[in-house]
């Protein structure tokens, strides 16, 4: 058997040591970026694995070929967990590479979302990577491109003129999905929708009816259930789909995170899945192979989306240090359809 390559401090990353650490790639990036929000026992653990790995930053990619580092700030309202932590882990370790800081702040309404860009602009950030769904808000996008901060929209369907954005394509996605609950046998499908003020909710819907509309099969109104993206939400919209009679042979999931709670839900009425009832995602976040049966879902590659973002931001502040104005860039990343055992056609064993 071949002997494993061993890393060298130069290819250790910020990931490596947090996983030396048992500690997440955020507790281990504010230790090195000498946070001192984190506790003792904490910190000890993280220096000693930056000691043992050899983990030292990318100093090269520290000065961004410019006058000074960069300092980047994000800012989330996110209401997926699991979508947020992968994000945050292809931010993170791309960061670490450039030898950029990340700065993090959560907000809620308009009055929370003024207050966290005013503290960003305070902290002197040098660009603002806007995570969905606040990447579809004009007025906080709006008030940064204001005070001359380029931003980064992450996962937006119709990113703004003035900002760069990573993404992938919903509407494609969410038609493959749509097609191959057809292909299995279904035809009395339900919908959960997304938060539709979140521009990729609005498309994996429209996906949804017009591949369902191309099929020859109209959907009707109550075969289409509200949802906010969250788990508590999913949880209502299940139990209104699996109230009907006859009751859907298959809910699509507007993401993981309420496909998880249809899961719940119908293990709570005794429905076997996929037997009595196909269940499918979207995003493929590490919450998709931990349910049972695991799940069927169109994957996102998140945290290469993260990578892509800071790069993005990274390249925007450049432009802007050495006086040069392009036109911001859009990425469109490749998504993945992957099947699992929550899908199959209809009354399958």
């Amino acid at each position: 058997m071949p002997e494993r390559k061993r890393k060298t401090p130069a290819t250790v990353t910020i990931l490596d040591v947090a996983r030396h650490a048992g500690v997440s790639a955020m507790t281990a990036s504010r230790v090195i970026n000498g946070n001192t929000r984190v506790g003792a026992e904490l910190r000890e653990r993280v220096l000693a694995s930056v000691q043992a790995l050899g983990y030292r930053p990318n100093l090269a990619g520290r000065s961004l070929r410019t006058r000074g580092s960069a300092r980047i700030g994000v800012l989330y309202s996110n209401p997926s967990a699991a979508y947020l932590n992968e994000l945050m882990l292809g931010m993170l370790e791309q960061s670490s590479l450039s030898g950029t800081q990340v700065l993090v702040e959560k907000c809620a309404g308009l009055q929370s979302q003024r207050a966290a860009v005013q503290r960003l602009v305070e902290a002197g950030v040098d660009g603002v990577i806007v995570p969905p769904p606040l990447c579809d808000s004009p007025h906080t996008i709006g008030e940064l491109d204001a005070r001359g901060i380029p931003v980064v929209a992450v996962a937006t369907a119709t990113p703004l003129p003035q900002v760069a954005s990573v993404r992938i394509d919903d509407y494609a996605g969410a038609r493959a999905m749509t097609r191959h609950l057809l292909e299995l046998g279904h035809s009395r499908i339900g919908f959960i929708e997304g938060d539709p003020r979140h521009t990729p909710a609005q498309l994996r819907r429209q996906a949804f009816l017009d591949t369902m509309a191309e099929a020859g099969i109209e959907v009707p109104a109550e075969l289409l259930a509200e949802g906010m993206f969250t788990y508590r939400s999913g949880l209502a919209a299940a139990r209104q789909l699996l109230a009907l009679q006859p009751r859907p042979s298959a809910i699509f999931c507007s993401n993981d995170d309420m496909a998880a709670a249809a899961m719940a839900m119908a293990h709570g009425m005794g429905l076997r899945i996929p037997g009595e009832l196909s269940i499918v995602g979207f995003d493929d976040t590490p919450m998709a192979t931990t349910l049972w049966p695991e799940l069927t879902t169109i994957r996102q590659p998140v945290t290469a989306m993260g990578k892509a973002a800071v790069s993005l931001v990274l390249e925007r502040i450049r432009d802007r240090r050495e006086g040069r104005e392009h036109a911001p860039r859009h990425q469109v990343m490749k998504y993945t359809l992957v099947k699992r055992q929550s899908a199959a056609p209809p009354g399958a064993a």
